[in-house]
């Protein structure tokens, strides 16, 4: 199967730090699979970058790939780091803020 292939049954990405680059300041947005069930997209931040509060239309999955990352929402205060994974509820509202130059992996739920 050649790089970044997608068919119906399986989907394969072979860099994903080669397509989702940590810009020198702001956010970076990179869609990385778009299927009917979900969608995998990963948010570059730089150091420092504040995601203002806001909420997804579908639950969500977190993971940091790289970094360090506050995650605010329902009052607490998460640290995401890698090898920690954190569920959010749809329409939950909340705020992502990198304290490390960061790679955030979202896996929305679309059904």
């Amino acid at each position: 199967m050649s790089n970044d292939e997608l068919t119906e049954s399986i989907s394969v990405v072979e860099d994903l730090f080669g397509i989702s680059p940590i810009p020198e300041s702001g956010l970076g947005h990179h869609t990385i699979i778009t299927h009917p069930d979900m969608r995998i997209v990963i948010l570059a931040f730089s150091s420092g970058h504040l995601l203002k509060e806001h909420a997804a239309p579908f639950p969500v999955l977190m993971q940091a790939l790289d970094g360090e990352l506050l995650v605010r929402a329902a009052g607490v205060e998460t640290r995401l780091v890698p090898g920690k994974l954190l569920r959010m509820d749809r329409m939950l509202r909340h705020e992502v803020q990198a304290v490390l130059p960061s790679r955030l992996m979202l896996t929305l739920f679309t059904t």
